[in-house]
């Protein structure tokens, strides 16, 4: 994470960051799906991971994988339709 004011803008929020790691870290999508569900870039997600796992092992929160496994925004769709999930929108 870096000081407010420095660098380029971030293009994922602090909490964007650690969301998209730990969804990677539990293989629920791979990188590119979740550059693609949040609008960046596949290297911005890779770095978000870079930057929140070593917090996460730091802190002692292990992130055990998922049975669940998506591969494209229809994967996503079919499941939340099959599980009566209601969107947000």
């Amino acid at each position: 994470l870096v000081a407010p004011g420095t660098g380029a803008k971030a293009k994922l929020t602090p909490a964007e960051r650690v969301l998209v790691t730990v969804l990677h870290l539990r293989k629920i999508a791979p990188m590119d799906l979740l550059a693609q569900l949040f609008g960046v870039t596949t290297p911005t997600i890779s770095r978000a991971g870079q930057e929140v796992r070593p917090l996460l092992e730091t802190h002692d929160h292990p992130i055990s994988a998922s049975t669940a496994r998506f591969h494209t925004p229809s994967d996503i769709a079919a499941f939340l339709n099959h599980s009566k999930i209601k969107k947000a929108c």
